[in-house]
This record gives structure tokens, C-alpha cells and sequence, in this order.
């Protein structure tokens, strides 16, 4: 029995789902069996947006999957990583029940996925070092297993650290896991990094999971298109509990069109733009009076200590920029993360900070 198998909510076992009227391959050229208009939409007349999408679009995943170095059935897609999270807890957390790791500061949404489901919520709070955040793994293994949690949320680079974990470590903690928990691994902000997907362990661990989105370095977060990557019976087991009709037409439209070569060649060098800015950015910002630390960072962010952060917070919003505030995150309580913008923009934040810049009208 696999991990997932024995993770899976009893109540599950034998759950199948809903059978949408487009989860079978029918062909025909009369369609009257989804109680879909017949008729074209007014607000697309020459298009077949009256119909419904394919629950799973082979096209997609074959793109996805190639993609990403994966099988098109080690991959689900789904609206953005959020669903991926949310799915997993629904799936492999006893509703009123169960438990999940996390590892603060980190990306809000394991925990309220958790709470919303009425899971427990255990913390193992990243160590903050001279190097930056780092996560202690052998406390991430003894409390996983002491609760008996089921789910490990690890965002990898990590929000809003920016830190990474490589994938020796990642296999290291899965080997530990097995048959006891799945090892969730959030690589949102994986292209502006330099460590190897976790996606290439799975076929050596049947407990981890990788979660990627094309909200970040594909610029595609108003298409709200990501998807899980496990063992196809991991796969399966989430195909029961997602949403019939989970991904919009238009956007299955735009993800073809982003992952095709071109497009991709072109966001190659998107990327080089953005860790070169990232650089420049986190150089100059270390040199400034008031900044107490820029952390080092393999996403498009970074993380920033002031002694007067509320003021600094100020200033840029005075100016009309607005960077995210994690005052409210425990340990961070003189932190602002700011992602990376246009060399414009990221000269306009070193400037305010500096005090030497005109406010906006």
C-alpha cells in the first residue's frame, strides 16, 4: 500500500466523485447531454463558450507535463496552487480532524486551508541565521511524526524568505516520511531559483508531492492556472475530490500559448532580467542606513528588515508603491517583502528608502 493509500480519509475509500458530463471521451456532433444553451453566448458569439471544458484538457497536461519533465499522469491542473493545497487537505485530512506541518514564516494559505478543514496546525518555525532562514530538518521529521500529521508544507524557494531547500535534503525528509506522511514541496517561485525541481524525486519517493503555478514567472496570476505533480496514484486520488470543471476555457487557451517555444525562450530571458534586478536590489538595499537586514533570496522578492519599518512602510506608500507588509508574522515584526519589479521601479523603492524621493500626487 502506498503512502497516499494509507493516508487517504477512510470515508474516501470508496468515494468516486462526480462524473461530469465531459469526464468521458464521447464524440458526436450533436451535443445534448450537459443541459449546456445551444445556442452561442451574446458575450461570445463566434466562440463555444456556451459549452463546458474538458475537466482535464489532454493538451494541457501533455504540454504541463513535458514541461515540467513529468508523465501526463503525474500531473493534475487545477486553479492555481491554492486548489492544489486545498485539495490535498480535503483529501488526506479527516474533516474536523487530522493534522498538517508548517514551517513559519511561510506562505498563509497551508495553514488556512487546515483551519478551514478543521485540521490541526503544528509549527516548526524556521531557523533564522546569519546565512538567512533554513528549515531544522531532524524537528521537521521528530514533530511530523510525533502528531501524525499527514501533510508537510515546505515552500521551496520559501515565501517570504526566499530561502531554498535542495533536493538531497528533500529526499533525505521523504525517506523518513514514508509510509507516515506526504512531503508537500511549493515550488511557486521555482524558475528564479537554482535548485533542481523536486518534481525529478518522484519516481524514487511515493510520498512526495510538488506544487508549481504559472502565476509568478509566467505571468499568467489573472489566468489562476497550477497544477500538482505525484505518482499517478496520487493523482488519481485527487481527480475524485476536484471540482468538476475546475480550469476556464480562455485560460487553458493562454497556458498553451505560454508554453509554447517561443514563448518560452522568451521567458528565459525574463527570468535572467529578474535575478539580475534581484541582485542589484538586494546590493543596494544592504548599504542603506535603516535597513537592519536584506535577506539573501531565490524568488522574485525580497525580504527586508528596517528599524522603523512602519515608517519606511510609509514613505512608500506616499509614493504610491506598495510592498507587503509582514509586521503580523511572527518573528517579522520589522519585515516588508518586496517583490521585484522593473529596474524603474526598483530604483523608485532604494530612492524613497532613502528619503530622496518625490511623493506622488
Amino acid at each position: 500500500m502506498t503512502t497516499a493509500e494509507r493516508l487517504l480519509r477512510a470515508d474516501l475509500r470508496d468515494f468516486r466523485g462526480y462524473v461530469s458530463a465531459r469526464s468521458t471521451r464521447q464524440e458526436g456532433s450533436v451535443w445534448l447531454n450537459a443541459n449546456e444553451s445551444a445556442l452561442p453566448s451574446l458575450a461570445d458569439p463566434d466562440g463555444t463558450s456556451q459549452r463546458y471544458p474538458e475537466p482535464q484538457p489532454a493538451e494541457l497536461l501533455k504540454r504541463l507535463a513535458a514541461h515540467y519533465q513529468v508523465e501526463p499522469t503525474q500531473l493534475l491542473a487545477g486553479r492555481g496552487s491554492d486548489e492544489g493545497i486545498d485539495l490535498l487537505v480535503r483529501t488526506f485530512c479527516e474533516p474536523g480532524d487530522g493534522c498538517v506541518l508548517i514551517a513559519p514564516p511561510t506562505f498563509g494559505m497551508y495553514a488556512v486551508s487546515a483551519k478551514l478543514h478543521g485540521a490541526q496546525v503544528i509549527e516548526v518555525p524556521l531557523l533564522d541565521t546569519p546565512r538567512g532562514f533554513i528549515h531544522d530538518l531532524d524537528a521537521l521529521a521528530t514533530h511530523t511524526l510525533e502528531a501524525k500529521a499527514s501533510l508537510v508544507f515546505l515552500c521551496n524557494p520559501g515565501n517570504p524568505t526566499g530561502a531554498t531547500l535542495d533536493p538531497g535534503a528533500i529526499s533525505q525528509l521523504a525517506r523518513r516520511l514514508a509510509g507516515r506522511s506526504l512531503l508537500v514541496i511549493d515550488e511557486a517561485y521555482g524558475e528564479y531559483g537554482d535548485v533542481a525541481s523536486a518534481s525529478r524525486l518522484l519516481g524514487a519517493h511515493d510520498n512526495i508531492v510538488v506544487l508549481r503555478t504559472l502565476s509568478k514567472a509566467h505571468a499568467l496570476a489573472g489566468a489562476r492556472i497550477g497544477c500538482v505533480m505525484a505518482q499517478a496514484s496520487v493523482i488519481a486520488l485527487l481527480r475524485r475530490v476536484q471540482a468538476p470543471y475546475p480550469l476556464a476555457a480562455p485560460c487553458i487557451g493562454m497556458v498553451l500559448k505560454a508554453l509554447q517555444p517561443t514563448a518560452l525562450s522568451e521567458l528565459a530571458d525574463r527570468i535572467a532580467v529578474v535575478r539580475k534586478e534581484r541582485k542589484i536590489l538586494h546590493k543596494r538595499l544592504s548599504g542603506l542606513d535603516g535597513v537592519r537586514c536584506a535577506y539573501p533570496s531565490s524568488g522574485n522578492f525580497l525580504l527586508v528588515r528596517f528599524d522603523d519599518a512602519a515608517a519606511i512602510l510609509a514613505r512608500l506608500l506616499q509614493a504610491g508603491i506598495v510592498v507587503r507588509d509582514m509586521r503580523a508574522y511572527e518573528g517579522l515584526d520589522d519585515a516588508l517583502r518586496i517583490s521585484i519589479g522593473t529596474p524603474t521601479e526598483n530604483a523608485a523603492v532604494v530612492a524613497v528608502i532613502e528619503g530622496n524621493a518625490r511623493v506622488s500626487a
